[in-house]
């Protein structure tokens, strides 16, 4: 008897020409298509990732909404379009084994194209819906989901995939490590010492170089190297510090302008020592939109980047393809765009859904958050952005006392989370053979 046999098997007895054939044909339609689909994708990504980077700041009104979006635009950008091409690798070749695919280039044309579509049509559910959602596992489980299903479990290189999966755990774990460590510290440096405000001022600064310390690290490590700088790891260092040391002076300067109300009690104690953080929170907003802005971008531009790939070198799929700055523009000016237009509405409930935030917990949780965040994006790693932050957040609330999280919250994000890759996967799957239908 015959046996049944996978998409991926009837699609090898198409001929090369005909494969060829389609990719000339309809090559631009495709590249129309993923430019469409991935800025869609990254309207997602600011509409319901960019709280991520903000809400903190927003919660412990450091900074007001307003303010937040135009940091953001600015920060978010730059971070795409400088720092976003290290991840977009890991994206595009890690979870598809491209030899399987050799001989049927046009089936990952059409699973890119629909895991593009499907991640931002559950994003756009979530925003509307105001929940903060994963766009990391919004992709990804998209992309294993019609590779799965609509060519065949071999498609997919579940040990990448289980590495992914794995991040999903420790990023949170690490960065709630890290946000546990620094607020102790501000509470030991600062809060339990005779004059708190006074050594504040000492002490922020400190803060203040870390943060200019860690982005610069990311941005000349990896991120230059789209317009032509490469640095080795001893220059970067160095060119870091001194980056570090203009911003710490930058932010003195700030810090020395803040003056303390007269101190009548506890409360009013406590918000001197808050006024300075906010100047520091400011610095962390503006490192934090960076760090999700490189590593979230890959979200949305790395399946443009595999479908330009394939439809200009005529269905050779390389081991390799340099990411065209044409692409990271798109991935950079979809998250504005997505951010602007409806990035108000998650921004404004994640701030303050965990634990009551303020300055100097919004400040450690933040950099925290940052910290994590970079060094994967230094390392090709796409974690997600929204449990950084969470277990950031939830580290802070542990340092502060157990009593201070919201436990109902945390629960309800931890359920949207489980349904995250499940939706990708499922709208993926759809789209993936209405393509099929059409072109295949």
């Amino acid at each position: 008897d015959a046996l049944p046999i996978s998409g991926l098997e009837f699609a090898r007895f198409s001929s090369d020409g005909g494969v060829m054939e389609l990719l000339a044909e309809y090559g631009h339609v495709f590249i129309a298509l993923a430019c469409v689909f991935g800025l869609f994708m990254a309207w997602g990504i600011g509409a319901n990732d960019v709280a991520n980077a903000m809400g903190t700041s927003v919660g412990s009104k450091a900074i007001t909404i307003k303010q937040a979006v135009l940091i953001a635009i600015v920060f978010e950008f730059a971070g795409a379009f400088l720092a976003g091409g290290e991840v977009t690798a890991t994206i595009r070749k890690g979870i598809i084994d491209p030899s399987i695919l050799a001989d049927t280039p046009e089936l990952l044309v059409f699973g890119m194209l629909a895991s593009l579509l499907a991640a931002g049509t559950w994003l756009m559910i979530a925003s509307i819906r105001g929940w903060p959602v994963s766009t990391t596992h919004s992709i990804v489980g998209a992309i294993v989901g019609f590779a799965a299903v609509g060519i065949g479990s071999e498609a997919v290189a579940w040990g990448k995939v289980g590495t992914i999966a794995a991040s999903w755990v420790v990023s949170p774990m690490l960065a709630g490590s890290i946000a546990f460590v620094l607020y102790k510290s501000v509470q030991h440096w600062i809060h339990d010492t005779a004059n708190p405000f006074e050594q504040s001022k000492k002490v922020v600064p400190i803060y203040i170089f870390l943060v200019g310390f860690v982005i610069s690290m990311v941005t000349l490590v990896k991120g230059l190297k789209h317009i032509g700088l490469n640095l080795d790891f001893q220059q970067s260092v160095w060119l870091s510090i001194i980056s570090g040391i203009i911003i710490t002076i930058i932010g003195i300067f700030f810090v020395n302008r803040v003056n303390a109300d007269p101190e009548t009690n506890d409360e009013v104690h406590l918000a001197n020592v808050e006024k300075v953080f906010i100047v520091l929170m400011i610095f962390t907003a503006c490192a934090m939109a960076f760090a999700h802005g490189s590593n979230d971008v890959a979200n949305a531009i790395g399946p443009v980047a595999a479908i330009y790939s394939v439809v200009s070198h005529g269905g050779e799929i390389a081991a390799k393809a340099a990411v065209p700055v044409w692409i990271l523009l798109i991935g950079g000016v979809g998250i504005i765009v997505g951010l602007v237009t409806y990035g108000h509405k998650v921004i404004a409930t994640v701030g303050t859904g965990i634990t009551v935030l303020t300055p100097s917990r919004g400040f450690a949780a933040t950099l925290a958050a940052a910290t994590t965040v970079v060094v994967a994006s230094g390392t090709g790693l796409p974690i997600s952005t929204t449990h950084t932050l969470v277990g950031a957040i939830l580290g802070v609330g542990l340092a502060v006392g157990r009593e201070s999280l919201n436990y109902r919250q945390v629960g309800a994000i931890f359920m949207s989370w489980l349904v995250t890759l499940p939706a990708g996967a499922a709208l993926s799957i759809l789209f993936f053979f209405i393509f099929k239908a059409i072109w295949g």
